[in-house]
């Protein structure tokens, strides 16, 4: 008589030999990259165009809405260069959250069917978000050349906060990745929590507007620290409170990236009956 016996593949269960797959499918992670860099760029009117349109957008509304309006404060720089500083790291965050949020879901037909350390989905979302950010960034460098400000020898240090940047914004990606594939409705939460994120954060104004006794409250986003780094390393306008923010930035930077992991890999096995 036939038995039948039903084949279960699971994620592995140790987290060093965990890593060891991710690593041993690195290939896939690549081609995934440049899938998500192909359907990006390929065969569109405004691919390129619209990681500048975006950002300058923004940056206009901002110097309105901050620097004549509200006339906020800019430390003697330029609002326009101000703002812009300030968008591009929030644009490399918030670029990688969405697209990494929705990572699990768009790859359904590939979960379903194969095993892999799916890790890797959210993981291959990086490649495209960092293009559009260095497209952005050769922007930064214009407005910086036509306002005379000239980057430091503090440049050399930008590569190291974009890192930070990436693993901040992995952190909540990984974990919004998971929870939209348990709950459905995450996927209209996120893109207001995004949009609400870039009001909050010091995209348009510098964070020692805020109050003393309200400054280590605020600084809990993580890209208060992160914003205001950039603008150190690239404008040279250190802020008193920037310590204390980088500090608070990695510590929950790091809370979110092993949290985020744990609880992807927890639910990972489940995806393929989520989606």
């Amino acid at each position: 008589m036939d038995e039948e016996f039903d084949i279960i593949i699971e994620p592995n269960k140790s987290i060093k030999k965990y890593w060891k797959e991710i690593w041993d499918y690195r290939e896939l992670l690549y081609f995934l990259s440049l899938r998500d860099f192909l359907v990006r760029y390929k065969q569109t009117a405004i691919g390129v165009a619209w990681a500048i349109i975006r950002p300058l957008i923004i940056m206009i509304i901002f110097t309105i809405v901050f620097g004549k309006i509200a006339k906020l404060p800019s430390d003697n720089i330029p609002y326009s260069l101000l703002v812009f500083s300030g968008m591009i790291p929030w644009q490399l965050f918030s670029s990688i959250i969405s697209e990494a949020s929705s990572s699990v879901i768009s790859n359904a037909n590939m979960i379903t069917k194969v095993y892999f350390p799916r890790l890797i989905i959210p993981l291959s979302t990086v490649l495209v978000c960092l293009i559009d950010f260095l497209i952005s960034f050769s922007i930064l460098i214009i407005l910086m050349f036509w306002y005379e400000y000239l980057p430091s020898l503090k440049i050399l240090l930008l590569p190291v906060l974009i890192l930070l940047t990436i693993f901040c914004s992995l952190g909540f990606g990984i974990w919004l990745s998971a929870l939209n594939t348990k709950y459905k409705d995450f996927k209209h939460l996120i893109p207001f929590l995004i949009q609400f994120g870039l009001y909050i954060s010091p995209v348009g104004f510098k964070s020692e507007i805020i109050s003393n006794k309200w400054i280590i409250l605020y600084s809990l986003n993580p890209m208060t620290g992160i914003i205001e780094s950039f603008r150190y390393i690239l404008l040279d306008k250190y802020s008193q409170y920037l310590p204390i923010q980088l500090t608070l930035s990695i510590i929950i930077s790091t809370i979110f990236i092993i949290t985020g992991t744990i609880y992807f890999r927890k639910i990972e096995r489940s995806f393929a009956d989520f989606i």
